[in-house]
């Protein structure tokens, strides 16, 4: 499972020029979800994506969680971060997880999100979707289960 995470001051997501998901300062995450990935990399994850440090605290350093501050979450399917480059000019996508898989995944970690306490609003997966934010910082992450270890 792999993330990019980005500190944003408010961020939303529009199908077809209606917005379907909206947020103030929180996190927006893009999720990928791979084709070995599980129920591990899914806890991984969450505990990763809700405990991570990268608000300020009083003295201005990033010692707050998005719990800490109240914060909210977009979350964006992304199969394009299982894009492999390594070859050739157009990405390859064979270690991405098939549809079923991903969608299921991705709604499991967004349910245990919200387990948390957080407000989490999403985009629709598998839809053609414009995302807009305003990132705070800019603070953006690139967060693996397969380099947890």
């Amino acid at each position: 499972m792999r993330s990019v995470v980005q500190r944003v001051k408010s961020a939303s997501v529009s199908v077809n020029g209606a917005r379907v998901g909206e947020i103030s300062a929180g996190l927006l995450i893009l999720l990928g979800v791979g084709q070995e990935d599980g129920e591990s990399d899914i806890n991984w994850m969450v505990d990763k994506l809700v405990g991570l440090r990268i608000f300020e605290d009083q003295e201005g350093k990033m010692n707050r969680s998005v719990q800490d501050v109240s914060g909210e979450i977009l979350m964006v399917s992304q199969f394009t971060l299982y894009g492999d480059c390594r070859s050739g000019k157009r990405p390859s996508f064979t270690t991405a997880a098939a549809p079923e898989q991903a969608k299921a995944l991705y709604e499991r970690t967004v349910e245990k999100i919200r387990s948390h306490g957080l407000k989490v609003e999403t985009g629709i997966f598998q839809a053609q979707m414009d995302v807009e934010l305003i990132n705070d910082g800019p603070v953006t992450l690139l967060i693996d289960s397969e380099k947890k270890f």
